[in-house]
């Protein structure tokens, strides 16, 4: 049986207004540059997040259309898409590869705040692979080589003595970017940002794609 304990209960009507009182309402989000914003947003998480500002959830959907999400890390972001790295023969690159399309979620908790992206996937060059590849830790160069990533392993002493193999190959060398990894952009159709506000009265504003430009409106918490 679940210990109920475990769950934090709701906020009191009390908690509440001990938030209204104590937080300066913040100004209404502008309704101008996605990217802009996205980018304001980051610059403040990374100052205030703990730990990896720059994670995102990355919902993908299997062959029956079951969702399948997992966290990665943003590498790049500009008005084109966002974009991450991966290998290619992983769940999830071959779940894009046979359907392009996928959801991101970033949750800066501390700053209560989320940031939703819905799109199209499309690889990035392989010279954008290759140079974000050399600005890896050469024993993360390594691995991308030695893991089968998201299929079976036996026992961790099998990836180890991977590990060490793919070593001694490259010796002290410079370790090429492996043909099958690579790294994928999202394009946004939609943006949406979401601020939190007392008695879950949050703010949600979206932006959707129109021709070179974007359209604007808010949603009901």
């Amino acid at each position: 049986m679940t210990d109920k304990t475990l769950i934090p209960a709701s906020p009191s009507e009390d908690d509440y207004v001990r938030q209204v009182t104590t937080a300066e309402p913040p100004p209404l989000l502008t309704e101008t540059d996605p990217f802009a914003l996205f980018s304001e947003w980051l610059k403040e998480a990374l100052a205030k997040e703990p730990n990896d500002a720059n994670a995102m959830a990355i919902a993908t959907a299997d062959a029956d259309g079951l969702p399948d999400v997992r966290m990665v890390l943003l590498k790049d972001v500009d008005p084109a898409g966002f974009v991450f790295y991966t290998n290619l023969e992983s769940a999830k690159g071959r779940q894009l590869a046979a359907n392009p399309q996928a959801a991101l979620l970033f949750h800066w908790k501390s700053l209560r705040r989320q940031v939703r992206v819905r799109g199209t996937v499309s690889p990035v060059t392989p010279e954008e692979a290759d140079a974000y590849f050399a600005t890896r830790a050469r024993p993360a160069q390594l691995g991308a080589w030695a893991s089968d990533q998201s299929r079976p392993l036996a026992d961790r002493l099998g990836l180890e003595k991977r590990i060490a193999e793919v070593g001694l190959r490259f010796g002290l060398g410079k370790v090429p970017r492996p043909p099958h990894w690579s790294g994928f952009r999202v394009a946004p159709r939609t943006i949406e940002f979401w601020r939190d506000r007392p008695f879950r009265l949050h703010e949600r504003l979206v932006f959707e794609r129109a021709g070179d430009g974007w359209t604007t409106h808010r949603l009901y918490p």
